[in-house]
C-alpha cells in the first residue's frame, strides 16, 4: 500500500481541485495534496526495497511496482521540481486563466510520474508512460488557441507514435526474457537471445528511437519547439525538466534493466544511436542560436541538452551513466529556472521575443539574475552545476571504448557550449547594459513567483560548488547497473 499513496493521492485529489470552486480553497488543496506526495514518496524511498503487484495479466506478467535505486532517483527529482513550479504556478495562472484545468491536471500528472518511476516491469512503464502523454496535453493545449491545438495534437502524436514504436519492439524481445521484471544488467536469455541477437539489436534500436521521441531526440524532436511556446510557462517548466526525463527513464530501464550493457556493447545500435544523440545536440543548438521567440529558443536548447544524457547513457559505461544521471538533475534545476523566468518576464511586461528584453535587467533585476545564474549553468561555466555534468560527460566520453566517438564527443560537446553561449548571453548583456539613454520603469513579480525562481538558480550554484552531495550517490547507483 505504500507505494500505491504516491500515485493515488495526487491522482484523486486533482480530481477534487477540478470540482472546488474557491479559487484559495483550490490552491490551498493541490498545494496540500503535492505536499503530502512528496512527503510520501520520501517515505517510500527510505523504506527497504518493495514490490507490489497491482494486477496478474497472464502466468508471470503483471503490473507491477518496485522502489529500487532509479525509481527512488526520478522520485525525488519530480516532487524537488513540482513543489517549487506550483507555486510559481499559483499567481501566474490566475493572471493566465483556467486554474481549474491546470492545477488538475498538474497535480494529477505527479501521481503519474509516481507510477513510471516505480513501474517494475515494460508493461506497467508502458502503461504509465501513455498515461503521461495523455494526462500532459491538456497543459499544452492549455490557453485553447489553434496554435496551441495544433502543438497539442503533434505533442500527442509524436508521444503515442514513439510508445507505439517501443511497444513493437517489445513484441519481438519478450521471447527472449529470461525474467518479466527489470534487474540492473539486464534479462537477456543468453541462450535465445543468441540465436536471433540481429533482430534483437534491431528492435532495441526501434524501441530507443521511440521512447526518444519524448526526449526530443532526432528525428522525434519537432515536437518540443511547438509545444513550449503555446503551453504556460509552468508547464513549459515541468515538460522541459521532468517530462523529456520520463522519456529518459524509459530509455534507461530498456537498455540497462532489460537488454544489458553487455549485450549491446559494440553494436550497430550503439554507434546509430550515438550519432543520433551527437547530431541531436548540434542541431538543437544551432536552431536555439538562430531562434528569435524566447520559450521556443528555450525549447530548442531542451532539445539539445537532454540529448547530452542520451549521449552519457549510450556510452555503456558506469562513469557514462554517473554523468548522465548528474546532467538530468543539473539540467532541470537551469531550464527550470530559465522557463520560469522567462514566464516571469511575459506575466511583468508581455515581452515574447528576445530583441524585446533590452533593459529587462534593469525593470526585473530579481528574474534577470536568477536567468544569467542559471544561463551560465546550462552553458556549463565553472563553478556552476553544469560545468561539473558536462565536465564528467566529456571525461566519460574520452575513457569510454566507443572509437571516434570519443572524440566526436567531446568537439559536439564544445561547440554546443559555445552555441549555447551564444544564444544566452546576449539576452543577460542587453538586459543588464541598455545603453546609457535607456530608462526603466520597475516591475519584478512578487515573492510567489520570485522565491521559486531564486531557489532553482541558488540550487545551479550550491550543485556547483558541492557536486558530491549527488555525484557519489548516482556513482554508486550507476555501478550497480554493471554487475
Amino acid at each position: 500500500m505504500v507505494l500505491l499513496l504516491p500515485i493515488l493521492v495526487p491522482l484523486i485529489g486533482g480530481i477534487f481541485v477540478f470540482r472546488q470552486k474557491s479559487e484559495q480553497l483550490r490552491d490551498r488543496l493541490a498545494l496540500t495534496v503535492i505536499l503530502a506526495t512528496a512527503v510520501l514518496a520520501a517515505v517510500a524511498c527510505l523504506l527497504p526495497e518493495r514490490r507490489l503487484v497491482l494486477l496478474t495479466i497472464q502466468g508471470a506478467l503483471h503490473l507491477a511496482l518496485r522502489t529500487d535505486g532509479l525509481a527512488r532517483f526520478f522520485m525525488l527529482l519530480c516532487v524537488c521540481i513540482w513543489v517549487p513550479v506550483l507555486l510559481f504556478a499559483f499567481p501566474y495562472i490566475r493572471h493566465a486563466g483556467r486554474e481549474r484545468q491546470f492545477l488538475g491536471f498538474y497535480t494529477m500528472t505527479l501521481g503519474v510520474l509516481m507510477g513510471l518511476a516505480m513501474a517494475a516491469n515494460f508493461v506497467t512503464l508502458y502503461m504509465f508512460f501513455e498515461v503521461m502523454s495523455l494526462i500532459t496535453v491538456p497543459l499544452v493545449l492549455h490557453t485553447s488557441t489553434a496554435a496551441a491545438r495544433r502543438a497539442g495534437f503533434k505533442y500527442l502524436g509524436y508521444s503515442v507514435f514513439g510508445a507505439g514504436m517501443a511497444l513493437i519492439g517489445y513484441f519481438f524481445v519478450a521471447y527472449y526474457l529470461a525474467a518479466p521484471d527489470f534487474a540492473p544488467g539486464g534479462v537477456m536469455d543468453p541462450a535465445r537471445s543468441a540465436q536471433h541477437r540481429e533482430l534483437l539489436l534491431a528492435a532495441y534500436c526501434l524501441m530507443i528511437v521511440g521512447f526518444g521521441a519524448k526526449a526530443g531526440m532526432v528525428p522525434m524532436q519537432a515536437w518540443l519547439p511547438s509545444a513550449h511556446p503555446v503551453a504556460p510557462a509552468p508547464a513549459s517548466a515541468v515538460l522541459s525538466g521532468v517530462i523529456t526525463k520520463g522519456g529518459v527513464l524509459a530509455v534507461i530501464r530498456v537498455t540497462y534493466y532489460m537488454f544489458g550493457p553487455e549485450f549491446l556493447r559494440g553494436s550497430w545500435p550503439q554507434y546509430v544511436l550515438l550519432t543520433l544523440a551527437l547530431t541531436t545536440v548540434f542541431v538543437g543548438s544551432m536552431l536555439a542560436y538562430r531562434e528569435k521567440q524566447l520559450k521556443r529558443r528555450l525549447a530548442y536548447s531542451t532539445v539539445s541538452q537532454v540529448s547530452y544524457v542520451l549521449f552519457g547513457l549510450l556510452l555503456l559505461t558506469p562513469a557514462g551513466v554517473q554523468a548522465a544521471m548528474t546532467q538530468m538533475i543539473f539540467h532541470a534545476v537551469a531550464k527550470d529556472a530559465l522557463f520560469l523566468a522567462a514566464g516571469a518576464i511575459i506575466f511583468s511586461t508581455n515581452y515574447t521575443r528576445v530583441d524585446q528584453l533590452r533593459g529587462i535587467g534593469k525593470r526585473m533585476p530579481v528574474t534577470m539574475w536568477c536567468f544569467t545564474l542559471a544561463a551560465l549553468s546550462l552553458i556549463g561555466i565553472p563553478p556552476m552545476a553544469g560545468f561539473v555534468s558536462k565536465w564528467y560527460l566529456v571525461s566519460a566520453g574520452l575513457e569510454a571504448p566507443v572509437g571516434p566517438f570519443s572524440a566526436a564527443g567531446m568537439a559536439v560537446l564544445v561547440v554546443s557550449a559555445l552555441l549555447t553561449a551564444g544564444y544566452l548571453l546576449p539576452i543577460v548583456t542587453d538586459g543588464f547594459f541598455p545603453g546609457k539613454d535607456y530608462i526603466a520603469e520597475r516591475r519584478e513579480v512578487g515573492p510567489w513567483m520570485s522565491w521559486p525562481l531564486v531557489a532553482f538558480a541558488a540550487a545551479a550554484v550550491v550543485l556547483g560548488l558541492v557536486p558530491g552531495a549527488v555525484t557519489g550517490w548516482l556513482g554508486e547507483l550507476a555501478g550497480g547497473l554493471f554487475p
